[in-house]
């Protein structure tokens, strides 16, 4: 079986004038089908640049990104846009829900930009929300939530299309400890299930969750084992 995420020698570099930032300097990395791993890294890394390419938000310089048997690098913005919306589901640290709609319209909103059916929209979106334990949330609005319950929307919504690959950023950067424990115990949950999953942190008490783990740092990677001398 192919790789979900298979990266081979990729490159980012970035240019303001006359000099050139290397934010990855040939970066290999593959991502199994039902796979969990957490990428750490301090700022400055290159972590964000990798998010960026993981999650076709852009492409590498050189080199080649491979999702799901597809090779995104060097898609356009209305390609990469198009499988964005097909194939990755995005959990963001600060939620990014829309204040003004309810939890299920929150959710519906992806389906929406893919065209499906108001009543099709509708019932995935109440599908995805029981899923994450909110069925009897689907009427309030982010306000009326708490931040955990707020990052449960933010899955749902990630989860609706069905997507390849679910990546989360800092999903629990906004969370008290008992909010993180609930989302860390929702993804182990949906990776069980056989969801593959890349969470980007800087925390290791959130990386230790994942099956598997690597480091960033000056655009390259490394296990997080040889960063930290075996230390689990």
């Amino acid at each position: 079986m192919s790789p979900m995420l298979d990266m081979s020698a990729v490159r980012k570099t970035y240019s303001t004038g006359v000099v050139q930032v290397e934010a990855l300097r040939g970066v290999d990395l593959s991502v199994d089908q039902g796979d969990y791993l957490a990428i750490m890294g301090p700022s400055g890394s290159g972590k964000s640049t990798l998010m960026h390419i993981i999650g076709c938000l852009d492409v590498p310089t050189s080199g080649t990104y491979l999702l799901d048997d597809t090779d995104v690098s060097k898609m356009t913005e209305s390609q990469l846009a198009e499988v964005r919306n097909r194939k990755i589901g995005f959990v963001f640290q600060q939620f990014n829900l829309l204040s003004s709609l309810s939890a299920l319209r929150n959710v519906e909103l992806p389906l929406v930009y893919a065209g499906v059916p108001a009543a099709t929209r509708k019932e995935r979106a109440l599908a995805a929300l029981d899923r994450v334990g909110l069925a009897d949330r689907v009427q309030h609005r982010p306000g009326e939530l708490s931040g955990g319950q707020q990052q449960r929307v933010s899955v749902a919504r990630a989860l609706v299309t069905d997507p390849a690959l679910l990546l989360a950023d800092e999903p629990t950067g906004n969370l008290d400890s008992h909010s993180t424990e609930e989302i860390l115990g929702l993804f182990a949950e949906l990776n069980e299930a056989g969801r593959t999953i890349v969470v980007i942190t800087h925390e290791f008490e959130v990386a230790e969750h994942a099956k598997r783990r690597v480091f960033i740092r000056d655009g390259l990677l490394a296990t997080t084992d040889a960063v930290l001398g075996g230390v689990h």
